[in-house]
C-alpha cells in the first residue's frame, strides 16, 4: 500500500501525480487538490478550475481578478 503524502493515509488504491517532474502520492483527489491546486491571488481559495490569470496572478474568477485591479478578464465575452 501507499501512503498520502497529505493525509498520511494508508490506502491500497492510492495513486500517484506527476507534476513538473516531481511525483506525488495521495489517497483521494481532495487531498491532492488541497497539496497541488494553485490559491487565488485575492481570496486564497484553492483553484480547482482554470481560473483566469493576468500577469503572474491566477485567480479563481474575473471578480477576484478584477478586486485584485486586473482589467484584462471578464466573466462573459462580449
Amino acid at each position: 500500500m501507499a501512503r498520502c503524502e497529505q493525509c498520511g493515509n494508508d490506502y491500497d488504491k492510492a495513486f500517484d501525480v506527476t507534476i513538473a517532474g516531481d511525483t506525488h502520492t495521495f489517497d483521494s483527489f481532495e487531498c491532492a487538490i488541497q497539496k497541488l491546486a494553485p490559491r487565488c491571488a485575492h481570496c486564497d481559495c484553492r483553484i480547482i478550475g482554470h481560473g483566469v490569470e493576468q500577469g503572474q496572478d491566477i485567480f479563481c474568477c474575473a471578480h477576484c481578478a478584477a478586486k485584485s485591479g486586473a482589467t484584462l478578464v471578464a466573466d462573459r465575452a462580449p
